[in-house]
């Protein structure tokens, strides 16, 4: 695993960490960093990472706090706070 890789997995901790604690906003600054990380290294992001942040606002989600979860056809609706919705398949 390459040093950004860890990196990026690192960020992702100290993200929930801090969406845990209540601290909203050094979660979203653990995200952006996590986000830049990648892009320079030309790496994509770890699915976990990708479905528990929003692509608007850069909020860590968590599902009944700042995030909500439904079901519908086949996929997954993750609507943040900010109003976002993010769609993801699953199989029954």
């Amino acid at each position: 695993m390459s040093v950004a890789a860890e990196r990026i997995e690192r960020l992702h901790e100290l993200a929930r960490a801090a969406a845990t604690e209540g601290d909203q906003e050094r979660a979203r600054y653990y995200v952006r960093l996590a986000r830049r990380v990648a892009e320079r290294n030309r790496l994509g992001l770890p699915r976990t990472f990708r479905r528990f942040t929003c692509d608007a606002c850069d909020a860590y989600l968590r599902p009944g706090r700042n995030a909500r979860v439904r079901l519908q056809d086949g996929h997954v609706v993750i609507t943040c706070d900010c109003g976002e919705q993010a769609r993801y398949p699953y199989d029954d």
